[in-house]
């Protein structure tokens, strides 16, 4: 699987960015589709996070009668347990640690760079943060599930970063439950997990961008 390419909103005002968000969309979607959460997130003013929001490669998808489309796996089956192609989400997760490195390299510490996910690019996240060898800042899952977790390999550098999970009551198509077995098995390992709940469907409300934007807030402070 090749590099994917990469949306990067820069910090406001030319200032050099200091940290860096990394939010990897959906399945269909693109580095677009999370493009105006970033002023949503109302940010301090002082804060100089450059946000890097990759686009998947295009694969065909089982579950959608193998069309090409914009993906980070192939979905086998829309089971409960989510049937998914593993090597494909694990290349797309070393193609996002290859990205993480690059912005190490440019001068932006490990511990100031977060990855989150939505549903499939929160799978991914999963894998990327949680066996990167070196230090992050912290994991945003949304509206997504914990497709590796039988040959996750941790690494020891973030054996307790913290998680924050974001899971939609109502969501149709990564139901909650999912989101939920994430967390209680992320916790039986060790790692410190907040859940917070939200009455929508499979996406992303007001309630929750103020929640994320304080939670970034927290996480870069200095």
């Amino acid at each position: 699987m090749s590099e994917p390419d990469e949306l990067i909103i820069e910090p406001r005002g030319g200032k050099p960015a200091d940290a860096c968000v990394f939010i990897l969309h959906g399945l269909g979607a693109d580095g677009h589709d999370f493009e105006p959460l970033v002023p949503a997130l109302t940010l301090p003013e002082a804060a100089s996070v450059r946000f890097i929001l990759p686009h998947a490669p295009r694969l065909p998808v089982t579950i959608n009668g193998g069309m090409v489309m914009p993906a980070w796996y192939d979905i086998k089956e829309m089971s409960l347990d989510r049937r998914v192609d593993e090597a494909q989400l694990k290349d797309s997760a070393v193609c996002i640690q290859t990205l993480v490195r690059e912005q190490i390299q440019h001068g932006i510490p490990g511990e100031r760079i977060i990855l989150a996910g939505f549903s499939q690019g929160g799978a991914v996240a999963y894998e990327a943060a949680l066996t990167f060898p070196e230090r992050l800042g912290g994991l945003l899952a949304m509206s997504t599930y914990l497709a590796t977790a039988e040959s996750l390999e941790p690494a020891p550098a973030n054996r307790d970063l913290p998680i924050e999970i974001h899971h939609g009551s109502l969501d149709p198509v990564v139901p909650e439950a999912l989101g939920r077995a994430a967390r209680d098995r992320l916790s039986a390992m060790g790692y410190p997990v907040h859940y917070r709940q939200y009455p929508m469907a499979h996406a992303v409300c007001p309630q929750q961008v103020a929640d994320i934007g304080r939670w970034l807030s927290d996480r870069l402070a200095r």
